[in-house]
């Protein structure tokens, strides 16, 4: 099949299609005498495992870690389990973070209730004023 045809089985572009060849995580396709790639149902089925990765928020050093356990057929799944586990924990922290953004931004709203004018808005104001801290090294896999 040409790309055009496993973009879409896969829901993709063939553009993420060459991106994640030129990622190495999609393996070499053989080419016609006109200079096509063609594809097969292996390439339908690791693309599949990388889309469903993505939608996981995983990312390409995790999805490539779990293809080389696809692809040293490893005896057992101790690897993608412990991937797993670990990308739980990312989501966790990520999660940790995205609620304190929610409360500092709450915060932020009851400053302002009310109509105002722009130039005496309590949240501008809060803003514009407070002190702006250091950058935080973020704590989760997506650094």
């Amino acid at each position: 099949m040409k790309i055009g045809e496993l973009a879409r089985i896969t829901n993709c572009t063939p553009d993420t299609i060459r991106f994640y060849e030129k990622e190495g995580l999609l393996p070499p396709t053989e080419r016609t005498q006109s200079n096509y790639r063609t594809y097969d149902d292996t390439h339908v089925e690791r693309m599949r495992l990388i889309r469903n990765c993505r939608e996981f928020d995983m990312t390409h050093d995790e999805v490539r870690a779990l293809l080389q356990a696809v692809d040293s057929h490893a005896p057992h799944c101790c690897a993608i389990n412990t991937l797993i586990d670990t990308h739980i924990d990312h989501v966790r922290v990520r999660i940790d973070e995205l609620i304190r953004l929610r409360d500092h931004l709450t915060a932020l709203r009851e400053l302002c209730r009310g109509e105002h004018n722009v130039h005496t808005c309590a949240i501008l104001q809060e803003l514009s004023s407070k002190e702006t801290s250091k950058p935080k090294a973020r704590k989760t896999h997506l650094g």
